[in-house]
């Protein structure tokens, strides 16, 4: 496996890769969701990369971009094991030299949820995957779909830009109680993370609703609503039955639909979803 920290290093790397190759952008302090895209990439493809940059422009104010976990020598180990190629592993200097001064915005989808939440956040995320493709030039990229919203957004901006590859969206990876992995959940102390089950428990009381016939979705987010609102410790920031494809939000499941939420368990942010076919 080789490791290279440089835009220019990375580049010449891939001028030499026959074959395709498969990409895997990451913020590091990787988990088993993380690995469950590597694993992907590395059985569609005779080359995987891997990144790790925690992208500052992501972060608003007052977010946890200073204590977001890091471990690169912990990260590297576990791309190892999965016979990764390469990973990328760029400083902020690199990506984003003195006089940087291009966006890359996407509208409309991400005006929503997450988008509404936090302003400026999905700008970050679509400027730095597309620099990151335009360096890596992957036949193929895996994205997660516990963030459902950012895979549909980097969708949109490869089908709006013509480019020149595709988006592969692998099924969130869960604990054995149903929480999403995430690397904000070692935020959570014993308590907070006993709590952290609701939002599972709410998305699942979605579906079972919806498989009943109930196709009304301000019920559906009214009793998810309910259900969170039983929680001491959880505080909710959204709550949303919005049409899969758009994320406008459904007045009735008639069409694929995405539940999803996020929801603030003590000081740390969690976001979850569901898709009800």
């Amino acid at each position: 496996m080789e490791v290279t920290i440089t835009i220019a290093e990375m580049k010449a790397l891939r001028r030499e890769i026959p074959g395709s190759v498969g990409f895997v952008p990451t913020m590091g302090y990787l988990h088993q969701g993380h690995l469950a895209l590597v694993k992907q990439a590395r059985a569609d493809n005779s080359t995987v990369v891997a990144s790790i940059f925690v992208n500052p422009t992501q972060f608003g104010p007052g977010e946890d971009f200073d204590t977001y976990p890091r471990d690169t020598e912990r990260d590297l180990a576990l791309l190892e094991k999965e016979n990764a190629d390469i990973v990328f592993i760029p400083s902020n200097e690199e990506m984003y030299p003195e006089g940087f001064s291009s966006l890359v915005e996407v509208e409309k989808v991400t005006e929503r949820l997450e988008g509404s939440h936090r302003p400026g956040h999905f700008r970050g995320v679509t400027t730095v995957v597309a620099k990151l493709f335009n360096i890596v030039e992957p036949t193929r990229s895996y994205f997660g779909q516990k963030d459902a919203q950012q895979a549909t957004v980097i969708k949109k901006m490869v089908t709006d830009l013509n480019m020149n590859l595709e988006i592969t969206v692998v099924p969130t990876v869960r604990e054995s109680d149903g929480l999403a992995m995430s690397s904000r959940n070692i935020y959570l102390n014993p308590e907070e993370r006993q709590a952290a089950t609701v939002l599972f428990k709410a998305l699942s009381l979605a579906r079972q609703l919806q498989e009943r016939g109930k196709i009304d979705a301000e019920y559906l987010r009214q009793k998810m609503t309910s259900l969170i609102g039983k929680e001491p410790l959880a505080k909710i920031d959204y709550v949303s039955i919005a049409d899969a494809q758009t994320l406008e939000e459904l007045t009735e499941i008639d069409r694929p639909a995405l539940a999803s939420l996020a929801v603030r368990i003590g000081k740390t942010r969690l976001i979850d979803n569901m898709v009800l076919e």
